[in-house]
């Protein structure tokens, strides 16, 4: 399989089967061309670094919730915002947290986006179909990312 011709796939990290479920619905309804990898929890979203390193492609948008198990996913990203190559890939938080303090440290952690998780699959297929646009279509992303 020649993976130069294939679109960089999107991270997602959610430990909650429902809004798993969701997310990988909603995404599979606006049939997304990228294709999505899943991470249930910190520790093996955090183990995706090494298998970039060792030349699997990089994601081209990280979907991340805050509220994960064994790292919560603030650390997540404070650690994939540390990494020399990796701190470029795109985060976008996505969580029921609607926590100030949580805002804050997403962002002051260099979070690219921050977005409430939608109740509804009607709105959540909507913000489906904005993240594929922006962060799969029309976002430029830098070489090594």
């Amino acid at each position: 399989m020649n993976t130069a011709l294939q679109p960089p796939p999107i991270l997602l990290v959610e430990d909650n089967p429902m809004d798993l479920d969701l997310t990988l619905r909603a995404f599979t309804k606006k049939r997304l061309t990228n294709h999505v990898q899943v991470a249930r929890d910190g520790e093996e979203a955090l183990a995706f670094m090494a298998r970039w390193e060792a030349g699997e492609p990089a994601p081209a948008v990280i979907l991340l919730d805050i509220n994960l198990p064994k790292i919560n996913g603030l650390e997540v990203l404070r650690q994939l915002k540390a990494h020399e190559r990796f701190r470029r890939i795109p985060v976008v938080i996505l969580t029921s947290s609607r926590e100030d303090r949580d805002l804050t440290a997403a962002y002051d952690l260099g979070v690219n986006s921050y977005i409430e998780k939608p109740v509804s699959f009607s709105k959540f297929m909507e913000v489906a179909e904005q993240i594929e646009l922006y962060w799969c279509v029309i976002n430029e992303r830098p070489g090594g990312a």
